[in-house]
């Protein structure tokens, strides 16, 4: 099967503007998340961006961008124009990669395209082990219920995606940005209207659900934080600084 690695980004982020091209170690934080999706090795990555600058800034660093429309309402939407002009007509598998999740895995990577490959699976994500209890509290941490406790060989289904306060600590797991799509399946969920709970907890995942279309999770090694934050840039880049 063949997958092709989307990675949605745009400068116009409400809570940290300007987020893709702020710099870790001299090298934007979209560069560093499509470098590490090149490194997975599971299929040609391309930056799907409506901002031209993003657009440069990839292809100076030695990778694929698309431009797309600036009136996306998700991530989801972005991929799908992007999918469409590319024209790739031979792919199986889409892999949505948030471009703001520096920290990602390439094992969790390659992990997800493995199991969604095995499992013939419509659509698939990564949760990681809640190591912080703090993480449980903080809304801007997604978490996610699955219908078994996860390892290494399990593929879960998820019952649910939430970003407040969980007293039930059973089979909950941080989300991680990244989805993994068969082509018919990003079609149908394109097609769809934004649900009601979709829009309220600002979480496109639960518009998949409230549609009755299964998402399976894989356990990741790591728990990658997104950068939402200037406190959350900050962390990163010490972690990231430290590592390199």
């Amino acid at each position: 099967m063949k997958t092709l690695i989307l990675i949605p980004s745009r400068l116009a982020a409400t809570r940290l503007p300007g987020k893709p091209l702020l710099k870790i170690n001299g090298l934007s934080i979209i560069s560093h998340v499509f470098k590490k999706a090149e490194e997975a090795n599971i299929g040609e990555v391309v930056v799907a961006t409506e901002d031209q600058e993003i657009a440069e800034d990839v292809k100076k660093n030695g990778g694929q961008a698309i431009l797309t429309n600036n009136n996306h309402k998700t991530g989801t939407d972005r991929i799908f124009e992007a999918l469409k002009k590319l024209n790739k007509m031979d792919i199986d598998l889409v892999m949505n990669l948030q471009g703001d999740e520096p920290l990602m895995n390439v094992e969790d990577i390659k992990n997800l395209n493995t199991q969604m490959v095995n499992n013939k699976s419509k659509l698939g994500t990564l949760g990681s082990i809640i190591k912080d209890q703090k993480l449980y509290k903080n809304q801007n941490v997604v978490k996610v219920i699955t219908k078994e406790t996860l390892d290494e060989s399990k593929f879960s289904e998820a019952e649910g995606f939430f970003r407040k306060t969980l007293s039930d600590n059973k089979n909950i797991y941080h989300h991680l940005g990244i989805y993994c799509y068969q082509i018919e399946t990003l079609r149908t969920l394109i097609s769809l209207k934004q649900s009601k709970n979709e829009i309220k907890n600002r979480l496109e995942q639960l518009r998949a659900l409230d549609n009755n279309i299964k998402i399976k999770v894989a356990l990741a090694k790591t728990s990658s934080i997104g950068v939402d934050t200037k406190e959350d840039f900050v962390a990163i880049k010490k972690i990231m600084e430290y590592k390199f």
